[in-house]
């Protein structure tokens, strides 16, 4: 059986709470869960140490048999020092948007025209 160690949404509407839980991948994401392992509050402020509770002991353990976690979980452990820190590369997180070029690209043509016109 493949585990997952992910985030499965509690909470109302536009207010999430998330459990942290280790699950079986092939169940839903609210689903069935075997195991509890912490919870995360994005609501609190990012320097608030209740955002992110885990059981870090038994986190452990369970990366040692197998359990993958996904990529926000892998982020927390990271933070906590449980994961290596994993180099991320996302190219196109710089480039502008097709209106944001095309807006560039007029710019450019009208600092154009008056050199020109000298």
């Amino acid at each position: 059986m493949a585990t997952k160690i992910r985030l499965a949404r509690g909470g109302s509407k536009k207010r999430p709470h998330y459990s942290i839980v280790l699950s079986d991948s092939r169940m839903p994401r609210d689903g069935r869960f075997l195991e509890k392992l912490g919870t995360y509050d994005p609501m609190l402020s990012k320097d608030d140490e209740n955002r992110v509770k885990m059981n870090l002991d038994r986190v452990k353990e369970l990366l040692a048999l197998g359990a993958q976690p996904t990529d926000r979980v892998a982020r927390f452990l990271e933070s906590a020092g449980v994961l290596a820190k994993k180099a991320r590369n996302n190219p196109n997180a710089a480039k502008p948007g097709k209106a944001m070029a095309e807006r560039a690209a007029k710019k450019a043509a009208r600092a154009e025209a008056p050199a020109d016109a000298e």
